[in-house]
């Protein structure tokens, strides 16, 4: 799978400990920035992840903040994207099987690593049940 992968200053020690244990687990990932951790605006990296998301140059995205919401938003502002901000397991679950969320918010300042690494693996693991929740999307879809 290619993951998009991107932080501002205040994710960025996690995003580097989930790129190494990604690629640990065989996905390609590309990452977005930043590249340390000196004050970044996040929209400057959320953008072009979110963009390689909606254009389906990755599967699916991560984006990692101090509390992951800044990250959610902007990623949501980009048309195809479905950012999910997760705080344990079964919001990533629910996000992707009632959602089909394609990309994920995290914030350092708020989980251990143990926790994001098991949120994000949750999330990639898990797929959309369709159904029922299809139509909501299309809904989504339309409404932008």
């Amino acid at each position: 799978m290619k993951i998009a992968i991107a932080s501002d200053h205040a994710g960025f020690r996690y995003k580097r400990m989930l790129a190494e244990h990604l690629r640990g687990h065989g996905a390609q990932v590309v990452d977005f920035g930043t590249d340390s951790d000196k004050p970044v605006d996040y929209p400057d990296v959320v953008f072009p992840a979110a963009m390689a998301v909606a254009r389906r140059e990755c599967e699916r995205g991560i984006v990692i903040g101090g509390s992951g919401n800044g990250e959610a938003i902007a990623a949501n502002r980009v048309r195809g994207v479905r950012c999910a901000l997760c705080w344990n397991v079964e919001s990533a679950r629910l996000a992707r099987a009632h959602n089909d969320a394609n990309m994920l918010a995290l914030g350092q300042r708020l989980l251990s690593e143990e926790d994001a690494r098991a949120i994000a693996d949750t999330w990639l693991s898990v797929s959309f049940e369709g159904g029922r929740h299809l139509g909501r999307i299309a809904k989504l879809d339309r409404a932008i």
